[in-house]
């Protein structure tokens, strides 16, 4: 069944708000089982549309969808917001407890956010902010053709989904805009995000699985990222820090990022709790990039990143809110104008990063970059044009991998174990005596 919202009373003259024609059509649709929303050329001025089962909400090319920046048209739904379970305003479009939900076509999404930054800006705002699209425990989603610009916050964010489909979507929010990811799969189980161009005021690509604050753990697996564009942001593709439900079997291959503050992140820290693991990265190309590769457990934005727990060097109890992070290769990536440094690792003293490997990657470093500070921990001081520093991590092997331009060393190790070298240049010379620093490093092998 085909519905078409203009004969369920939609104007689409961009002044005259549209919702409740929205409203008829979807009932219509539901009454028959499901079917599909067709939305013609036109400026529809509405406010949230939330999509039952079995329902394809299509956005023709030439029909933009103005989402209404009146906050008592935004209902408030329960559901998850940066880890934890609570109300908040109703996103542009929803879905809960639904199957077979899909946003397609090749028209506009506008989320109209200016007033909802400069309202999250002055803490005007009772309840967090709107996202564009949130699928909420939901299975066989599809999010294809589409723009969405002006997001009032993160982007799109399916939560405890699966079977989750995000192909050939066009991502544009102002660089200066808060908090506006792009892609944000959270406690989702098989996601495939491929041939997206992603240009927003945060993290680009971000994995989550919750904060220790929710009800159930429940994991974020089975994620393939390709064949995507990323700029800006402070982050290309981002894992954490809300990751207590852990985050496992990620492929992510054949991207591009420009501009984007970090390339690959990983984030957390003391009392998250959960295991990231099995994370392999290859053919990507970045540009002007502070950092390319940023893991770290000392995680310092949110809630409770103060305390001293989180910034502390000392060692503590390990049990099951300590992080865990491991198993990471990365592979054929090629890094030119990085800015801070090559990498940056850092793991918890009583839980090191363990088992990675890079291997057929260059990193050149930009002439003159102004010191920047690689990773939100406290204590960190800005550097420029760094090697890689790695500090408490087991089990790394660097193979084929060149740094070129850096200022000191190229790899700087303190306080790691089994540490492999293998064909590795810094400014054209294989002299590791000169290349290598290290302080506190058992079990060296280079050759």
């Amino acid at each position: 069944m085909v519905v078409n919202v203009v004969e369920f009373g939609a104007k689409g003259n961009g002044i005259d708000k549209d919702t409740e024609a929205f409203k008829r059509a979807i009932e219509a649709c539901e009454k028959h089982g499901g079917g599909t929303i067709f939305v013609p050329a036109g400026i529809y001025h509405t406010g949230p549309i939330h999509l039952k089962s079995n329902m394809t909400l299509y956005i023709e090319n030439g029909a933009v969808l103005k989402f209404s920046q009146d906050i008592e048209d935004y209902p408030l739904v329960y559901t998850r917001w940066e880890g934890e379970e609570m109300q908040v305003y109703s996103p542009l479009i929803y879905a809960e407890n639904a199957e077979n939900v899909a946003v397609v076509g090749f028209g506009t999404i506008d989320g109209q956010g200016e007033k909802w930054w400069r309202l999250h800006r002055d803490k005007e705002l009772k309840y967090p902010r709107p996202r564009s699209i949130c699928f909420y425990r939901c299975n066989n989603v599809t999010i294809e053709g589409i723009k969405i610009v002006n997001s009032p916050s993160w982007t799109v964010n399916p939560i405890e989904c699966q079977n989750v489909t995000v192909h050939n979507v066009k991502i544009q929010n102002p660089y200066d805009s808060p908090n506006t990811d792009g892609i944000n799969p959270e406690s989702c189980k098989g996601v495939r995000i491929s041939n997206c161009y992603i240009d927003v005021g945060d993290d680009c690509v971000t994995l989550k699985s919750g904060t220790e604050d929710c009800k159930e753990r429940i994991p974020c697996e089975n994620i393939t990222i390709t064949n995507c564009i990323m700029a800006h942001g402070h982050g290309g593709v981002v894992i954490g820090s809300e990751m207590s439900g852990g985050v496992r079997n990620v492929v992510i291959s054949n991207c591009v990022f420009e501009g984007t503050d970090r390339g690959i992140r990983i984030k957390t820290r003391r009392g998250r709790g959960g295991v990231v693991e099995d994370i392999r990265v290859s053919n990507i190309v970045m540009k002007n990039v502070m950092c390319p590769f940023a893991f770290y457990m000392y995680y310092h934005c949110g809630k409770g990143g103060k305390e001293k727990k989180v910034w502390d060097k000392s060692p503590y109890p390990v049990d099951s809110t300590t992080p865990v992070v491991r198993r990471i290769y990365i592979s054929d990536v090629v890094v030119r104008e990085a800015r801070a440094a090559a990498g940056f690792l850092y793991g918890l003293t009583e839980m090191p990063i363990e088992d990675v490997v890079f291997s057929n990657v260059t990193v050149e470093m930009a002439q003159n970059p102004e010191p920047e500070l690689p990773a939100m921990m406290s204590y960190l001081e800005p550097m420029a044009k760094r090697g890689f520093v790695i500090n408490t991590v087991k089990n790394i092997r660097f193979m084929n991998v060149s740094v070129i331009n850096q200022e000191g060393a190229a790899f700087e190790l303190n306080n790691c174990e089994n540490v492999e070298f293998y064909r590795c240049r810094a400014k054209d010379t294989a002299d590791y005596g000169r290349i290598l620093s290290l302080d506190n490093v058992s079990n060296l092998v280079a050759e």
